[in-house]
């Protein structure tokens, strides 16, 4: 995560380019005569927002409908694990 340290002055002057920093995901710490006194984080997104950005920059494909919930392929009806079926068939 990138993190960048101004002075209040600067930021007072600057507040607009440090907002637009912090919306790309950078952290910005507060200064005041060079002793950090808070910081400006980016608000954490949501599930939803996160795969809109994604689909925006061509790294995934969404109609924009919500999934249904996963149904598994296969139900362990015996006593034993499938963890253990797989190692006893690996030997």
């Amino acid at each position: 995560m990138l993190e960048t340290r101004v002075g209040t002055r600067e930021l007072k002057s600057k507040l607009s380019e440090y907002l637009r920093r912090v919306k790309g995901g950078e952290t910005i710490i507060v200064t005041e005569h060079g002793k950090s006194i808070g910081q400006i984080i980016p608000l954490k997104v949501g599930a939803e927002e996160r795969t809109k950005t994604m689909v925006a920059a061509g790294q995934a494909e969404w109609n924009g409908q919500k999934l249904e919930p996963f149904r598994p392929l296969a139900i362990n009806a015996g006593n034993r694990q499938i963890s253990e079926l797989i190692t006893e068939d690996r030997e």
